[in-house]
């Protein structure tokens, strides 16, 4: 299995602490965001390969990272071309430049790169493991609101995934879905398929939030929801960011 972390963004939202700087390397506490995942997933057996989807602007600051840290399993990282927030390729996009780029032919763990985890992932790839089908996670949000900002998933009675929305007006359920999937080798074409205009002209499905694909891959393809054993900080914006070091900073 190869991890594919998601690290080509541009925080807009966070300038200035990332107007020339990677949100996935600011510090929260003693070690970075991107630290603190990899140190959980590099753990995790049968992962082999981190894969780090970076932009242009700041490829050379993650190589300069990683030629600076030691790690279990290599570490690759690779430039999406993109250089501003107006002509980044989207994160499904960057998916797929991760396993042509890289000739991927396996199982696949998809990561956001700026989100913080109070629980290790070792569990999601068991509970992949288990399925045998691709995986997303899951948490039970209340507030609508919240929930308009991020995906949204409508499960059965045993986690089969029947329909998923990314950042829906009118959310159709409580289970918010953050941007953690698990791919088998198998599901690998139909990223390509998702990005690759039908014979109408039309592209599948939308390619900007990792979540669009599962919006459409769930109609084609059994995806199941684990649920989450803790809490999670999306590193959204400084609120959050200081909200993150609240919790973690000790």
């Amino acid at each position: 299995m190869k991890s594919i972390i998601l690290a080509a963004g541009y925080a807009t939202r966070l300038y200035p602490l990332t107007e020339n700087f990677p949100k996935p390397l600011l510090k929260v506490g003693k070690t970075t965001i991107l630290d603190r995942l990899i140190d959980d997933i590099d753990c995790i057996d049968g992962i082999d390969e981190h894969i780090i989807v970076s932009n242009h602007k700041f490829v050379t600051i993650f190589e300069e990272w990683k030629n600076n840290r030691s790690f279990k399993h290599a570490v690759t990282v690779i430039d999406d071309g993109s250089t501003e927030n107006e002509n980044r390729i989207g994160a499904v996009r960057d998916i797929l430049f991760a396993i042509e780029k890289c000739a991927v032919n396996e199982d696949v763990l998809v990561l956001a790169g700026d989100n913080i985890l109070d629980f290790s992932l070792k569990g999601f790839v068991d509970y992949f493991n288990e399925k045998k089908s691709a995986c997303i996670m899951r948490h039970f949000e209340e507030s609508r609101e919240r929930l308009r900002r991020t995906g949204v998933a409508v499960i059965d009675s045993d986690d089969r995934v029947l329909k998923m929305q990314e950042k829906p007006a009118e959310p159709e359920s409580h289970w918010a879905v953050p941007p953690f999937y698990v791919y088998r080798k198998e599901d690998l074409p139909f990223i390509k398929k998702a990005c690759t205009k039908d014979a109408e002209g039309k592209i599948p499905c939308g390619t900007d939030a990792p979540g669009d694909f599962i919006s459409w891959f769930c109609r084609e393809k059994t995806v199941h929801a684990w649920l989450m054993p803790g809490k999670r900080h999306d590193i959204g914006n400084l609120e959050s960011l200081e909200e993150a070091e609240r919790v973690f900073g000790g």
